[in-house]
């Protein structure tokens, strides 16, 4: 697989999970304002859920890091116009 692809593949499985992590944290606070579960009995699994969120959003802060690595390197390797220049003397006072 592409680079791409995978960085895209990741991406929605990130943002599969926060959705999923995001409806059930919703569900859980429903069944607490209505009564049907309590805070001290659900507080471990809506611990677990914003855990979720949590590493969603490193794992998506990861990613725009590599990303940016990449983009940073690739420019690093370009040349200026001066240094291309400067280049090309060099090789015509060479020949």
């Amino acid at each position: 697989m592409k680079k791409d692809k995978l960085l895209e593949e990741a991406l929605a499985n990130i943002r599969e999970d926060r959705d999923a992590a995001a409806d059930l944290l919703v569900e859980l606070q429903k069944e607490i304002v209505s009564g049907d579960t309590t805070h001290s009995r659900s507080g471990v699994v809506a611990a677990k859920y914003l855990e979720t969120l949590q590493r969603s959003n490193e794992q998506m802060v990861k990613l725009i890091s590599i990303i940016s690595k990449e983009s940073k390197s690739a420019e690093d390797i370009s040349l200026s116009d001066k240094e291309k220049d400067s280049i090309f003397e060099l090789i015509k006072e060479s020949a």
